[in-house]
């Protein structure tokens, strides 16, 4: 198969599963419970344009931030490899993972009239993980092309996520705690093999660099 192709394919399933729209569904309806439908929509439609611009910028930019750091990439995959196995493991338990927002900052959101930014766009669906995972992505390939799957990734991501929060109540009691859960621990899984192999691919760069000055 052709490599550009291959790497388009495999591309999406990472940004689908690190930005967990499914796990956003029962968060989304609790802090909008009592919004009524056309500002459930305004929310959705908000959340998940700020987190695809997000996205897109650290896809495009955040090589050259890193640079600006004195960050390299290898070291990005094992760092975002390290947030993707802890955020795959606590998808395994079926836990909210503390990497995307934490229970005091859900609570604090309860409260607040605008939740669009803060969390649901950022942390809850452009966080850490999903942003390392978007810019290890990109940077995977020997060319900058290989940026375009990885942001027409995202925006089906989110084009998805913003489909799911238009019917975020009715699919939380259509699947259920035990519905949501299973999908949750199927997505963690493939997630953690994920993270084990920007792991692997950032050491073994480390290693070569070393070997071979």
């Amino acid at each position: 198969m052709n490599p550009y192709l291959s790497f388009a394919l495999v591309t999406f399933p990472a940004v689908f599963f690190i930005m967990d729209p499914l796990g956003l569904l029962p968060i989304f309806v609790a802090i909008t419970a009592t919004d009524d439908a056309e500002k459930q929509k305004r929310t959705a439609q908000r959340a998940t344009l700020i987190a695809f611009l997000l996205m897109t910028f650290f896809t495009v930019f955040g090589s050259f931030v890193f640079k600006l750091f004195g960050i390299s990439m290898n070291a990005l995959k094992v760092a975002g490899g390290i947030l993707l196995l802890m955020t795959s493991t606590d998808m395994l338990r079926a836990q909210p993972s503390r990497t995307r927002s934490s229970p005091e900052e859900t609570h604090e959101s309860e409260a607040k009239e605008d939740v669009a930014v803060v969390p649901l766009a950022m942390p809850l669906l452009a966080g850490p993980g999903s942003i390392a995972t978007a810019m290890v992505l990109a940077a995977r390939g020997p060319h900058w092309t290989y940026a375009i799957p990885v942001v027409i990734s995202i925006a089906i991501t989110c084009f998805i996520a913003y489909l799911l929060l238009r019917v975020a109540s009715r699919l939380n009691r259509l699947l259920g705690t035990t519905g949501i859960a299973v999908l949750e621990r199927i997505m963690g899984l493939l997630l953690a093999a994920i993270a084990v192999q920007f792991m692997a691919d950032g050491v073994m760069a480390f290693l070569q660099g070393n070997a071979h000055p």
